[in-house]
Parts: structure tokens; C-alpha cells; sequence
């Protein structure tokens, strides 16, 4: 008997909730540093994010590209160079990604708890934290699916409830005041926030991948894909700007724990304990998830040859977990590696690293879409609205290059060096795919 397919609202509503995950618990803190100037970034990176969402989303409605994932995109235009350094780029991505939401969810742990913790003592949480996530999968996708449906409401409540309430206790003077305390240009003011608004929205490339579940995919793939993603920037702009408008910037770019202090403010101090136990919780449950993707990624790329065989391994519960352990000690590395005086630069240093090399295989597969339609094309397939799409792909690849820039000078060098590194790794094992070998 067929499967019964989604509705072209219930995929939305899927996407939707992909990405109102753990990025968004620190944004009020990282956009206040800024100003609330920083709402100008927001229409950018929402413009950007959508094209980004459009084209992946025109990607996976051809079938031969979805099996291998946005590798296979890629191949069709770079080859399997291509393929390997969005595996690659990615999967190092995620690593940082991970890092980041650990230090996130030992800010709110810390500030619920009231401790002053040491740069030292973030570390030391921040692994512990990842040890909870990584032995945590050892049970199976199962298990952590389940785990990650349930905790990520604990962000969707309060986030939400802020984004359509918080405007009771909104203050225009406080927002007003709050607008561009460090007297940045117009320029200055969108590019500082850039990297930080983008970071909410990575997770978009797989919202295309139940494009198989879906009726008319084709049609109602990209539909879904476009209102889910406008529909979480909608509540990502009105919760960080409602925020901004009712804590000054001064306080909530110093807090490791900004909707607490949120709620604190406008409720009570229990309420303000509640959702930071309630957003701890929900980055533990994020983080559940993304250590098992992450070692998916790694056992993908093991299969298809370009990492190491132990990635392949997995346990009788069907989870990679030599390969998790492996990247755990990877994590508690790079913990040590960006170390900061605060919780606050450490997580913006790890975030920018993994929008950097996030925004590598971005890049490829916007570069890449040409060419898979053509292939499209000379297969006899219609490919309606072609010229419209590859300009979208266009703007797409600008706003990737531009986010790069915004991310700095030193994590883009640092970024480019992760890349050139790769680029070694393969010369080390192209030869498996060229046919000749010794």
C-alpha cells in the first residue's frame, strides 16, 4: 500500500520547525551588540536565505540528484571534487555548529543555575555537554528523532509567545535609543549582523530533502520550502526586535542567556528561570540531533570513498558511533582552540567559523545549477521558469560571497585554510576515482 503523502501546509509547517531550532536562543544578545540598526539585516539575509531555500529546493525535485544529497548536486557541474568538498566543508561546518550550540545551552544551564563561570569552566561545561550528546545517540535515529521532536517546542514556546506577545511591553524610545549605539554607517551596521542572522537560517539546504513525501513535488516542494522559511524569519525578526524594544542594548548584549532576561523582565523572575531551563533543554535535544547527522555525513562520505572506512561502522542500533566518538574528540579540541574571556565571543567566533564553511557548499550548489538543468533539458524533462531560476541562483551565490566577507577577515582566512586542507586531503585520495590506481 503507497504511503499516504504530506500536504503541501503540513511540509511547510516541517520546514518551518527545522529551523526554529537552538540558533536563534543567542540572537538578542549577538543583534544588540549591533543596534537594532541591525533589523536591516534581517530583510538581507531573509532575501538571501529564500533564494538559498528556492534553489535547493528546485534541486530536490529531480530525483537523481536527492539520492546523493547536495554532494550530488555538485558533481554534476565539479566532478567528484566538487562532490568531496561539500561533504567535507560541511561536515567540518556542522563540527563547529555543534561546538556553538553546546556553548549556547551552558550560558542559559549557567545563568538558570546562577554561576559565574570562567572561560575554563565553559569549556569544561561545553564538553560535558557534548559527551551527554554523543552517548545520548547511542541508541539510534529512533530514539534521538524523538527526542529532538519533543525538546525543540521548548525554544518554539517562549519564541513564539514573545514574537506575537512581546509587544505589550515593546518600547519604541528603548528600541529608538537602542538604534546604532556604536555610530556604524549604514553599510557597517547590515554587514556586522549578517553572519549572525544567517546562522538562524542554516539547516534551510535540508528542507528540501522530503521533497519524496510530498504531492506534486515540483510544484509544492519549492512552495513549501519558500513559506517555511519566510514564515521562521518572520518570527526570527519580530522576537530578537521586540526583544530589543523592551531590554536595553547595554543589558542584553552582555547576557549569556537573552530571553530569559526576556521574560524576567516582562513576567517575573520565575518565568525567566523557566525559559532558560526550557532553552538549555531544547539545545541538549538540538544538539542530540546534529551529533547524529553530523556522523551521517561522515558514514555518507566514508561509503562514497572520500573519508576514512571507521566512519562506516555502526553499532546493532543502526547509529555510526565509532564515527561520533571520533568527532566528539574533534569538538572538545576545537573547545580548547577558541577558548575566549567570555561565553559570548567564544560562541560568536564558532559561529562564524561554521557559517564560512556552511556557506562553501552553498556556493557550489548554487554554481551547479545550470548545468543539472540542462541535464534536465537534454533528458526531455520541462524545466519551466529556467532564466528566472538561474537568476535567483545568481543573487543566491552574491549573498553567499557577501555573508563570507561580513563573517571578517580572520575567520575567512581561517575558513579558507579548513578548505585548502581539504583540498590536500583529496589529492591524497583522488586517484580511487579517476580509475587509475596502482
Amino acid at each position: 500500500m503507497e504511503k499516504r503523502k504530506m500536504s503541501v501546509f503540513q511540509l511547510t509547517i516541517i520546514t518551518m520547525v527545522n529551523m526554529l531550532g537552538s540558533g536563534i536562543i543567542m540572537l538578542p544578545a549577538k543583534l544588540a551588540a549591533v543596534g537594532s540598526i541591525s533589523v536591516l539585516s534581517w530583510l538581507v539575509t531573509l532575501t538571501g536565505a529564500m533564494s538559498l531555500a528556492y534553489i535547493y529546493a528546485r534541486l530536490g525535485t529531480y530525483g537523481h540528484n536527492r539520492k546523493n544529497g547536495m554532494g550530488g548536486y555538485s558533481e554534476n557541474t565539479f566532478g567528484k571534487f566538487g562532490n568531496f568538498l561539500i561533504n567535507y566543508s560541511y561536515g567540518i561546518s556542522l563540527i563547529f555548529a555543534n561546538v556553538a550550540i553546546a556553548v549556547a545551552a551552558v550560558g542559559y544551564g549557567s545563568t538558570f543555575l546562577g554561576w559565574d563561570l570562567s572561560s575554563t569552566d565553559i569549556v569544561i561545561w561545553t564538553i560535558i555537554i557534548l559527551l551527554i550528546a554523543t552517548f545520548a545517540n547511542y541508541w539510534g535515529p529512533r530514539v534521538t528523532g524523538r527526542i529532538g521532536s519533543v525538546t525543540v517546542w521548548f525554544v518554539i514556546i517562549p519564541v513564539g509567545f514573545i514574537a506575537i506577545f512581546g509587544w505589550f511591553w515593546f518600547s519604541g524610545h528603548t528600541f529608538a535609543t537602542s538604534w546604532n549605539p556604536h555610530h556604524l554607517n549604514l553599510w557597517s551596521g547590515i554587514t556586522e549582523s549578517v553572519p549572525i542572522t544567517l546562522w538562524s537560517f542554516l539547516g534551510l539546504e535540508s528542507a528540501a530533502s522530503n521533497s519524496d513525501a510530498v504531492e506534486n513535488p515540483e510544484r509544492n516542494v519549492p512552495i513549501a520550502v519558500l513559506g517555511g522559511t519566510l514564515a521562521a524569519g518572520i518570527i526570527y525578526i519580530l522576537s530578537t526586535n521586540v526583544a530589543q524594544g523592551i531590554i536595553g542594548h547595554a543589558a542584553l548584549a552582555k547576557s549569556n542567556a537573552p530571553f530569559g532576561l526576556v521574560y524576567a523582565s516582562i513576567l517575573s523572575p520565575f518565568f525567566g528561570k523557566l525559559v532558560m531551563a526550557m532553552m538549555t533543554i531544547s539545545c541538549i535535544g538540538a544538539l542530540l540531533g546534529w551529533q547524529f547527522t553530523i556522523s551521517e555525513n561522515f558514514r555518507v562520505s566514508a561509503v562514497a570513498g572520500y573519508f576514512p572506512k571507521f566512519f562506516k561502522l555502526v553499532n546493532a542500533h543502526g547509529a555510526p558511533f565509532v564515527g561520533m566518538l571520533t568527532i566528539m574528540i574533534i569538538e572538545f579540541i576545537l573547545s580548547f582552540m577558541t577558548i575566549n574571556p567570555t561565553l559570548n565571543e567564544q560562541f560568536n567566533q564558532l559561529v562564524n567559523l561554521a557559517v564560512v564553511l556552511n556557506l562553501v557548499p552553498y556556493l557550489l550548489c548554487m554554481a551547479s545549477l545550470k548545468v543539472t538543468e540542462v541535464n534536465q533539458m537534454k533528458l526531455g524533462c520541462e524545466v519551466p521558469f529556467h532564466r528566472t531560476t538561474m537568476f535567483i541562483a545568481f543573487i543566491a551565490g552574491i549573498y553567499s560571497i557577501y555573508s563570507m566577507y561580513a563573517c571578517g577577515i580572520d575567520i575567512l582566512a581561517a575558513g579558507s585554510l579548513v578548505v585548502f586542507f581539504g583540498m590536500l586531503v583529496y589529492g591524497l585520495i583522488a586517484d580511487r576515482f579517476t580509475g587509475f590506481t596502482l
